[in-house]
């Protein structure tokens, strides 16, 4: 919590503990003027000295109430800043993120450390800067003045307040364990939840629906039971106070009224040592409370601060060149292998082509032969273990990647579209594209017809993920946005698998004449995607296995053979 707190105003905590410090000063002065109306107003029937002190006392009280509502304001604007500071710092962190530390700490924790631990920080923050503030100074200045209102009552302290201690540090044992575990279950069940509601049209599918239910359920029992230990044990704080502030009130009234009756102390000073025990005792659990939501609160702490401690593992040089479009556009592999952490073996191994101006590479193999991990190499968001990956003839490694990555027009695997519109979405490639730059990419991407049709054409709306189109209408849109760049290197990774074989074939068509100035990596699971390409890679288990043309590979590779037979059935291509 304390690294966090760093990112803190420093002036505005000053004026905060100073207004504090206001508030309990007016609130330590009102029981000594209660006491000062009761033992020389009430007791000589003194109205004029009643009246004054009670003007005394409305001021004081004024005052209290601005000192309070500037703390209160201040405090709420750090806590609250604190927490827009770390959710802007994830998110940027995040933003930068390879996939490497995407796969590791994943989509759900991660939105659960920006948004439930950030809140448990912001009120963890409050609590510190109101009441953990607030209680030493009202503890140090009651106990100051009740010493000296009536130092013969002070030995009361000595029993009341270890018993109160005693008794919030054994709350405290046994509560803190279970408020540490709810940060946890909290992740937990908010990953269940996620890919419970991403993944609905599977569970529908499946008619599993009995079971997720049951597994979410079950976390959110555990989630529940829990809490309410948490809590129970949490509710015996209140009692603890309710019996030490009543021992405390009946050994100062028992020895309160001795002195009295024997001369030796005034009712007044009596009332007073009773405000200021309980203001002391107040303060004892104040400090046990946030000494009771810390946990939870360093909890949160430590995992917002893993994600910003988190090292990037794709990293700009010191130094990086200059990578600029150029007439000679060129892409390069060599001897490229890569493997991802904890794999026993390599995902790629041994990889070797090169491609110019104008040239198609197709790359085509069974699942989990690495077509996918080829291509996120090419954006740099994984490294090489060996050899190089070569853009224009320069290492992607010794450029910075936003000049790398803003050469590439770049279509996923799954057509990932942003909540917004047509038009904001195809800006999402190039801010600023003109609506005719974006009609000539959707013609070229065959969605032109479809989005004409919609009664708001670019200006349409779409859904998170784009769920308010079909498959095939999103990879459309998804392969519009790439050619929006007007890249040196396209990569359509089985961008094409939603298209039926017309528009399929139509797309291509309309592609060639688009890219000639560029190169298309394209990866595909169909034969008929694939046969016009000028290099058509076969991989097989991360490795090279064929490297040719359609017509070269129908008559040599086995594999390539193998893919064609089970798709055509024999069929001639």
């Amino acid at each position: 919590m304390i690294r966090l707190w760093k990112w803190m105003n420093p002036w505005k905590v000053f004026l905060t503990v100073f207004f504090i410090l206001i508030q309990v000063i007016g609130m330590m002065l009102l029981p000594t003027f209660t006491a000062n109306i009761i033992d020389f107003g009430v007791a000589e029937g003194d109205i004029g000295y009643i009246v004054r002190v009670g003007m005394v006392m409305l001021g004081v009280t004024f005052l209290n109430i601005v000192a309070a509502f500037l703390n209160v304001r201040l405090a709420s604007l750090e806590s609250q800043g604190l927490g827009e500071k770390l959710r802007n710092k994830l998110y940027r962190r995040v933003s930068y993120f390879a996939n490497e530390e995407m796969d590791r700490l994943g989509t759900s924790t991660l939105i659960t450390r920006t948004t439930n631990d950030v809140m448990q920080i912001q009120f963890v923050t409050m609590l510190a800067l109101r009441i953990m503030a607030m209680a030493p100074i009202m503890m140090g200045v009651a106990g100051f003045m009740a010493y000296q209102r009536e130092p013969q009552l002070a030995p009361v302290f000595l029993i009341s307040i270890p018993l109160l201690a005693v008794l919030l540090g054994v709350i405290l044992r046994f509560a803190s364990p279970y408020f540490r575990s709810l940060q946890l279950k909290t992740d937990r069940l908010n990953r269940i939840f996620r890919e419970g509601l991403t993944g609905i049209r599977v569970i529908r599918a499946f008619n599993t629906s009995d079971y997720e239910e049951e597994r979410f359920d079950e976390a959110n029992q555990d989630f529940r039971d829990t809490a309410i230990k948490a809590f129970t044990i949490m509710g015996f704080m209140m009692p603890s106070m309710t019996f030490a502030i009543s021992v405390t009130n009946v050994l100062i009234i028992s020895i309160g009224a001795q002195l009295v009756s024997t001369g030796d102390m005034r009712v007044g000073n009596m009332v007073a040592f009773l405000t200021y025990a309980m203001f002391i005792l107040i303060g004892v659990m104040n400090v046990s409370m946030v000494l009771f939501f810390l946990p939870r609160g360093q909890v949160a702490a430590e995992r917002v601060l893993e994600v910003l401690d988190t090292p990037n593992s794709i990293l700009d040089a010191e130094k990086t060149a200059t990578l600029e479009k150029k007439k000679n556009v060129s892409l390069e592999f060599d001897d490229v292998s890569f493997r991802y952490t904890g794999a026993e073996k390599p995902a790629l191994e041994g990889i070797d082509f090169e491609a110019r101006r104008g040239e198609t590479v197709a790359i085509i193999g069974g699942t989990g032969s690495g077509k996918t991990t080829l291509s996120n190499l090419i954006l740099r968001l994984y490294d090489v273990e060996s050899g190089s990956v070569r853009i224009n003839g320069m290492d992607v490694r010794d450029v910075s990647q936003h000049d790398l990555r803003s050469l590439i027009g770049y279509a996923p695997q799954k057509a990932l579209l942003f909540s917004g519109t047509i038009r904001e979405n195809m800006q999402y490639g190039k801010p600023g594209a003109t609506d005719e730059e974006i009609w000539h990419a959707l013609e070229i991407a065959q969605g032109a017809e479809f989005v004409s049709r919609l009664p708001q054409g670019l200006d349409s709306r779409v859904e998170q993920g784009g769920s308010n189109f079909s498959g095939g209408q999103r990879q459309r849109l998804s392969i519009a946005r790439a050619l929006v760049t007007k890249a040196d290197v396209y990569v359509f990774d089985d961008s094409f698998s939603a298209l039926d074989f017309k528009t399929d074939s139509q797309l291509r068509k309309a592609l060639k004449p688009e890219t000639r100035d560029s190169i298309v990596v394209l990866i595909a699971q169909r034969i008929n995607t694939v046969t016009d390409a000028d290099t058509i890679l076969v991989l097989d288990n991360g490795k090279l296995v064929g490297k040719g043309t359609h017509e070269e590979l129908k008559e040599t590779n086995e594999v390539y053979q193998d893919i064609m037979n089970s798709q055509m059935k024999g069929e001639e291509i």
